[in-house]
C-alpha cells in the first residue's frame, strides 16, 4: 500500500491546475456558457469549489451539501457533471485516497472503511477496487499495532483470571471499534496481552 505522504505527481498537478483554470472560466468540457446560464451556475460552482478546497469529496457527498444549501437540483447536477468531466470529482480516485489515508493514519479495517465509503455514496465497484489496496497482511499489522498500543497500559500481571479477562476485553475492544473481526481480534489480543504480561512480570 503506497504511503499517503508520498510526493504528488507533477504531471497530475499540472493537469489538475489546467482543469481548475478551465472550469473557473466556465469552459468545462469545451462548453462556453451563455451569460444567463453562467449567472445561475456561478454561485453553485463557487460553493462547490470552496467545499473541494477543504478536502476531496464524493459526488453524492458534494451533491448533498449543495442541495442543503438550497441550490436548485438541476443547477447542482450541471455543476457536478462539469466537475466530473474535468476530473475535479472522481469517486474512484476519492475512494482510493480515502482508503489509503484512513487505513494508515486512523488504523481502520477494510470493513469499517467500506461502511464509511458507502455512507458517502460511493458505488460498490469503486469501493471494492479501493479496498483491494488493503491486504490481509495490512489488516493484521494494523490490528496488531492498535492492540499493542492498548496493551502498554497494562502495568502489572493480572491477579487472577477475571483481571486477565478484563485486560483482554479492553484490548479486543480497541480492535472491534476499528471494525476488525472478532476471531482475529481475540487471537491478536491474547498474543499481545500474554507478551505484555511477560514483560511486566
Amino acid at each position: 500500500m503506497s504511503h499517503p505522504d508520498s510526493p504528488p505527481d507533477p504531471d497530475k498537478l499540472d493537469r489538475l491546475r489546467a482543469a481548475v483554470a478551465a472550469y473557473e472560466q466556465g469552459q468545462a468540457g469545451g462548453q462556453i456558457f451563455d451569460r444567463e446560464a453562467e449567472q445561475a451556475l456561478a454561485p453553485v460552482r463557487s460553493r462547490a469549489m470552496r467545499l473541494l478546497d477543504q478536502r476531496a469529496r464524493s459526488r453524492a457527498e458534494l451533491r448533498g451539501r449543495l442541495l442543503r444549501a438550497e441550490f436548485a437540483e438541476e443547477l447542482v447536477e450541471t455543476v457536478l457533471d462539469d466537475l466530473e468531466r474535468v476530473g475535479l470529482i472522481n469517486d474512484q480516485a476519492f475512494a482510493r485516497e480515502w482508503v489509503r489515508q484512513r487505513a494508515t493514519r486512523r488504523g481502520k479495517s477494510a470493513r469499517a472503511l467500506d461502511v464509511e465509503l458507502r455512507g458517502k455514496g460511493v458505488a460498490e465497484p469503486d469501493r471494492r477496487e479501493a479496498l483491494a489496496q488493503v491486504t490481509a497482511a495490512d489488516e493484521e499489522a494494523t490490528a496488531r499495532s492498535a492492540a499493542e498500543k492498548k496493551a502498554r497500559e497494562v502495568k502489572s500481571a493480572p491477579a487472577d483470571r477475571a483481571e486477565y479477562d478484563k485486560y483482554l476485553r479492553r484490548i479486543v475492544g480497541v480492535m472491534a471499534r476499528r471494525g476488525f473481526g472478532s476471531e482475529m481480534s481475540l487471537r491478536i489480543g491474547r498474543e499481545v496481552l500474554d507478551r505484555r504480561i511477560a514483560e511486566v512480570t
